[in-house]
């Protein structure tokens, strides 16, 4: 016990000294600078005391391990006070056609839809295995040109699609999913895989755990053929093994940080891909590529094994070619399995049918002020209005809400400490990007952000999340540009679901999107109106000519 006690004393010995040698009235008045506060000669003599006591304290904290994986326990909810979250599930028809064949030139195969491929799969048109490999040739084939694989899972799919196979074959169908390959963005944990994150200290890591969305989309009897790509730590679209591409312009990057995700599934090298969203992640490589796009509510699924950038503000989702196929996705995707503080086990009573005459939408006209008349916007407009929909025009309430930039602080005091480990261990060095507006410089930025900021911005963050629900309690749907104003940032915040879609291009050939927001915990009613527009038009059936073979 004694030698115990010594150990520890000398152990603890440096931190004291380091602390109280180094913080003096001096640091006080610097420090204060960067506080916005300022206090007198006396006032800071009486600190010094405590300021020492605390350094030294976090010096003794800062020598337990502390990994990304690490658990907060605090869990941030969407949900406004009052507020019910809906949990009674209804028996969804998915309304899987009977008359889907196979196509005479197989290639065509890349782009159908899920549902088409559930039916030619249910049917035994084409069996799981078959499939897969179709899918996983068209990864080897294009994988490299578009930069959008880190790892195949080949083995782990044929042995997937194998058993759907013979699940089916003794009668057991699992659903819509049941031997659909498709792809998992890389920061979602696979056993016996790495698990990147995009970025060169962690390229080799493997980590033993299964993601919950992985294990839901298996349960579901879906087929991981690949992981993809993202950028580093989440963030664009340039990873430690290059930058991925835009199929439509290959010179070009696809946006990110769910850049693999969006670029395979648009190039039709998997029928769809799972990606995340912190800040723009989904919508923003969605809108680049031409996907359809789902983040859905805030804690509407577990996170469980996936990589942590910011616990408040991370949400996971599917990356489609339509809505109907969102939809199906997240149906097996949503829930929790206890490992996650802000999951919740929630409904999701997709029907697909937008009923017009009673739906409420509107649209962001502060934002459209900006949009040329002759904008792609403007006609997804007129399309729901010819389709007998009643738009009428709002001011989204931006500036009123949202007048200081309460996703900065937030956003930047919880990456930091999810990758306090990358900086303090000097790895930061090994991220591709190092100048002053990426990852290591904000992580060592965001060390300045005091405790007292960080809860107080998520004081005023609870005012907008009550003033948003207040607002949207009058639509069923806002339809707004994609990155107007500063509804991105408002709608990661409340925790709004969203679906973006393509709707046409621009005059360089490249993909455009329209957003639509919804309700919380009401996806169901965001898809359906979106598939209503797919429907009629048929700009998210348009693919890229290069990957057509």
């Amino acid at each position: 016990m004694l030698y115990q006690l010594i150990v520890l004393f000398l152990t603890l010995l440096p931190c004291t000294i380091l602390a109280q040698s180094a913080i003096d009235t001096n640091t006080v008045t610097a420090a204060s600078r960067l506080f916005d506060l300022s206090f007198t000669s006396s006032e800071k003599d009486s600190m010094l005391d405590g300021l020492k006591d605390n350094a030294a304290l976090y010096q003794k904290v800062h020598r337990l391990p502390i990994s990304n994986s690490l658990s907060y326990p605090f869990a941030f909810s969407p949900a406004p006070v009052g507020f019910v979250i809906p949990t009674k599930q209804q028996l969804i028809n998915w309304a899987i056609p009977a008359n889907v064949v196979l196509p005479k030139n197989k290639n065509e195969l890349a782009f159908f839809s899920v549902v088409q491929l559930a039916s030619l799969i249910k049917n035994k048109r084409i069996s799981s295995l078959e499939l897969t490999r179709f899918f996983i040739d068209r990864l080897k084939k294009w994988g490299d040109t578009l930069e959008c694989v880190i790892s195949l899972t080949e083995e782990l799919a044929l042995q997937q699609a194998t058993k759907a196979d013979e699940e089916l074959k003794k009668g057991y169908y699992r659903g819509p999913l049941h031997g659909i390959p498709y792809g998992l963005k890389d920061l979602f944990a696979v056993k016996g895989y790495k698990t990147t994150w995009g970025a060169v200290p962690y390229k080799d890591q493997v980590i033993d755990a299964d993601a919950f969305a992985y294990t839901q989309l298996k349960q579901a009897g879906a087929v991981l053929c690949a992981k993809l790509t993202l950028g580093e730590l989440a963030y664009n679209d340039l990873w430690f093994g290059g930058k991925t591409r835009n199929p439509w312009d290959i010179s070009r990057g696809s946006s990110g940080s769910s850049a693999g995700s969006a670029s395979a599934t648009v190039a039709g090298l998997l029928p769809f891909a799972i990606g995340t969203e912190t800040l723009g992640s989904i919508v923003s490589p969605s809108n680049a590529c031409g996907a359809t796009g789902l983040r859905p509510t805030f804690g509407s699924v577990s996170r469980s094994g996936t990589m942590v950038l910011c616990w408040s503000l991370d949400k996971a989702g599917p990356i489609c070619r339509s809505a109907e196929d969102a939809a199906v996705v997240f149906y097996y995707l949503k829930g929790t399995d206890g490992k996650d503080a802000s999951a919740v086990n929630r409904s999701f009573n997709y029907t697909g049918k937008a009923n017009f005459k009673k739906l409420r939408i509107g649209y962001a006209a502060n934002y459209f002020k900006d949009v040329p008349t002759n904008g792609l916007q403007w006609k997804v407009i007129e399309t729901y209005k010819n389709l007998g929909a009643d738009v009428v025009a709002v001011d989204f309430p931006d500036s009123l809400i949202y007048p200081v930039n309460l996703i900065g602080p937030i956003l930047s005091a919880e990456s930091a400490a999810a990758f306090d480990e990358l900086t303090r261990s000097n790895r930061d060095d090994l991220i591709r990007r190092q100048d002053k507006n990426f990852w290591p410089n904000g992580f060592r930025v965001s060390r300045t952000i005091p405790a007292v900021e960080y809860i107080n911005a998520n004081r005023h963050r609870s005012a907008l999340i009550e003033a948003m629900h207040a607002f949207m309690k009058n639509y069923d749907v806002l339809i707004v540009p994609s990155f107007a104003g500063s509804q991105l940032r408002i709608t990661n915040l409340t925790g709004h679901p969203v679906v973006v879609f393509p709707i046409g291009f621009t005059d360089r050939g490249l993909p455009n999107s329209i957003t639509l927001v919804g309700n919380l915990y009401d996806e169901a009613t965001i898809l359906a109106v979106a598939k209503a527009y797919q429907d009629a038009t048929d700009f998210n059936k348009q693919h890229p000519e290069k990957f057509r073979n």
